[in-house]
């Protein structure tokens, strides 16, 4: 499967049912957590690729850059780990936020229940969401995916032990839709344009 097969989905096929015809009440299917991911993030308006190596994750990167003419952009980030792991592509970075309008980085989590995205102060530091760019791009692994935000945090709390980090939050609409457009607790940050970049690591 190419790179464009994956973009805007990817995954496996799952049940009609499962995607159109199940009240966002309902309990869960007992389906896969990349399944229940993929269902969850797409409804909130999110764009992945799923890459089964980092060239592919290289190769997606272009495609969006490419996409959006964002050749001379640079990239705000406040991630040191995205400046080491992508320091030898030729990306300009930026901890600057009036000189981008494009924010990338890592996440602690990939939320399956609700297809949201997990960031502490690790990847945003004290900002607040309504702070950040209207464009993210988000890499990822799915070791990081969990099935639920209690899940994440025990993680988190094993994790760092005596070190936790603070300001943690989730992105979640992605962008405004029927679902979300009166949820005051996404008002400020649901109209975020945001990418994906899902390495495969299992």
């Amino acid at each position: 499967m190419g790179v464009f097969d994956k973009l805007f989905g990817g995954g496996k096929k799952v049940p009609k049912e499962t995607t159109e015809t199940r009240g966002e009440h309902m309990p869960d299917l007992k389906i896969p957590i990349d399944e229940k991911f993929t269902i969850y993030f797409k409804k909130n308006g999110g764009k992945f690729i799923y890459c089964e190596n980092f060239t592919e994750i290289l190769t997606a990167l272009e495609s969006i850059i490419s996409e959006n003419d964002w050749q001379t952009q640079a990239f705000y980030t406040l991630d040191k780990r995205i400046n080491e792991r992508f320091a030898t592509e030729k990306l300009n970075f930026t901890d600057k936020r009036k000189d981008s309008d494009i924010f990338f980085t890592t996440c602690e989590h990939l939320i399956a229940h609700n297809g949201s995205i997990l960031v502490c102060s690790n990847q945003i530091k004290e900002r607040k969401l309504n702070e950040l760019p209207d464009n993210l791009i988000v890499f990822a692994t799915t070791s990081q995916l969990v099935d639920s935000i209690s899940e994440a945090l025990k993680v988190i709390k094993k994790k760092y032990d005596k070190t936790l980090p603070d300001n943690i939050t989730t992105l979640k609409h992605f962008e405004p839709t029927q679902e979300n457009k009166n949820d005051f607790l996404s008002y400020g940050s649901a109209s975020k344009n945001v990418y994906l970049l899902l390495l495969e690591d299992y």
